[in-house]
């Protein structure tokens, strides 16, 4: 009876997790949309995704860029930075030793505003790993500027609306 009720109560946690959308704001550093105000004008996208399709996490960035501009009263954007960051980790089945080299996200607030930047770090790792399993995160991260009125002809301009109707997830995803 006991092993009966952790069972059910495993599988409706693992149901639980598993009905989260994809696209949706993230809470606590956790995996979604985030951004940060520039200027009045400018801001910075990020979305973060578990798994390894880097081109969803990039339209995802988009879309929450779109949807920023309309938002804010805006009709286009502008990507003025784009960066893509992807961080796989392997679990093994046999002992390891070694280094392993992430980056670790700061962020500096002054007077003037904030300023994130990645900085390296280094972990030794040592024991006996079993699985053999292998996850990845992927952040995509764009600065954009908004705008009004006409757009702009370069390539790397967007239409907020555009970019919205053909990336918003379709229902049932």
């Amino acid at each position: 009876m006991k092993t009966s009720f952790l069972v059910i109560i495993t599988l409706l946690v693992a149901a639980g997790c598993a009905s989260q959308p994809d696209y949706r704001e993230a809470s606590k550093g956790g995996f979604g949309y985030t951004e940060s105000k520039l200027s009045d004008s400018q801001y910075r996208v990020h979305f973060k995704a578990k798994g390894s399709d880097k081109g969803k996490a990039m339209d995802y960035a988009m879309l929450r860029a779109a949807e920023l501009t309309l938002l804010e009263s805006y009709d286009w954007f502008v990507v003025t930075d784009r960066e893509t960051l992807i961080d796989k980790e392997t679990v093994g089945t046999s002992p390891q030793a070694g280094f392993e080299q992430r980056y670790t996200r700061v962020r500096d607030c002054g007077l003037l505003g904030c300023r994130t930047s990645y900085e390296p770090t280094t972990q030794v790792t040592t024991g006996v790993f079993v699985g053999g399993t292998q996850s990845s995160e992927i952040e995509s991260i764009l600065n954009i500027e908004l705008g009004k009125g006409p757009r702009p002809t370069s390539t790397t301009s967007f239409d907020a609306r555009e970019v919205r109707e053909n990336l918003k997830p379709k229902t049932g995803e």
